[in-house]
């Protein structure tokens, strides 16, 4: 029976009212009572498999397929445990974010409906149906949730990857952030026309059909879209070649509706997160955006919006351009390298 995503939804509603006025160590600081709460109503047998040190090669091993993961499954949970999962996923995410999280895992159930319908024979179904599951949603805690010391979490599964460490519990990173969605338009079923990823791709059209034919000719690198995004489930990425359109080149309108698309990805992790992020990308002065495609809706598509320190990466080509990908990337900061770095370091020089 599929458990009902309504719970965490309310819950990410009360958590976003309280924790919006917080300091950013009290995002560390709620992050490491819940999961400690949520690691205190497992058994033995599942706390082995949601724990992992925290240098552990695991904590890098992220993905968004359909795959074999290690972590606790959501399925495993009993209602009480799921419910406290949702809760951790909600002291990492904004209400926006939460909101696109539940339902990217409810559409496994659109995804089931859909190619279930098209099984061949019962085995046929049953491997469908273990493929396509809203509680194949893995939680992953990596060292000891706690104020002091370094630790992180992750909750990953098919079009979803949340990557959070923790420093002293005052310093978070939030990357990679994943979120992923098939099919991008739902169209059949009671969720006719629900597009999770609606607003990324509308904001990139409408920037690019802003353009005057001489940005235009900045902004493509390429006629054609790449199959997937061009740094895919790497572990670590650099800067892509600096292709498109830079800021610089822009219209105040168009600066504005760049910064737009920016705050659609950052906004996705809770506010003290996203101001930390905003505040990285203040300094980064040059920001490029490029696209690669059609501009026109339901054309394969691509789109790019690099600095300094961060990229946001949006595909859009799979099930005729209805199967969008996107990612935000910092180039230090994915988990939590710059801050562990330093760290290091200060250990080092004692």
């Amino acid at each position: 029976m599929i458990r009902p995503f309504i719970h965490a939804l309310l819950c990410t509603s009360l958590l976003t009212i309280h924790t919006a006025s917080l300091q950013a160590h009290e995002a560390g600081k709620q992050m490491a009572e819940v999961a400690t709460l949520f690691l205190s109503v497992l058994t033995p047998e599942q706390k082995a498999k949601a724990t992992f040190g925290f240098e552990d090669e695991e904590r890098i091993n992220w993905h968004f397929i359909p795959r074999e993961r290690k972590g606790l499954p959501l399925k495993e949970m009993t209602p009480q445990q799921e419910l406290l999962a949702h809760a951790l996923l909600n002291t990492g995410l904004g209400f926006r974010g939460a909101a696109k999280a539940a339902t990217i895992m409810s559409l496994e159930e659109v995804l089931w409906q859909i190619e279930g319908a098209k099984a061949a024979d019962e085995a046929a179904k049953a491997a469908v149906r273990a493929k396509r599951d809203p509680e194949q949603y893995f939680v992953s805690i990596f060292g000891t949730p706690d104020v002091k010391g370094s630790w992180g979490w992750r909750i990953e599964g098919h079009h979803l990857s949340l990557n959070f460490t923790i420093k002293d519990g005052q310093l978070l990173r939030a990357t990679p952030t994943f979120f992923g969605t098939n099919p991008g338009e739902v169209r059949q079923g009671n969720l006719l026309g629900l597009r999770v990823l609606g607003k990324e791709e509308d904001l990139g059209r409408e920037l690019v059909k802003s353009l005057t034919d001489e940005q235009w000719k900045k902004a493509l690198f390429d006629a054609v879209a790449p199959k997937e995004m061009i740094t895919a489930a790497e572990k670590r990425v650099s800067p892509l070649k600096p292709e498109g359109l830079s800021n610089a080149d822009m219209t105040a309108e168009q600066k504005a509706k760049l910064k737009e698309i920016i705050t659609e990805y950052t906004d996705r992790v809770r506010t003290e997160v996203a101001a930390e992020l905003w505040a990285e990308i203040e300094k980064d002065g040059t920001i490029f955006f490029a696209w690669a495609g059609g501009k026109e809706r339901g054309e394969p598509h691509y789109y790019r919006v690099q600095g300094k320190s961060f990229l946001i990466e949006y595909d859009n080509v799979q099930n005729e351009a209805n199967h969008p990908h996107s990612v935000f990337r910092s180039f230090e900061g994915d988990f939590g390298r710059d801050i562990l770095s330093e760290h290091y370091k200060a250990d080092h020089a004692k």
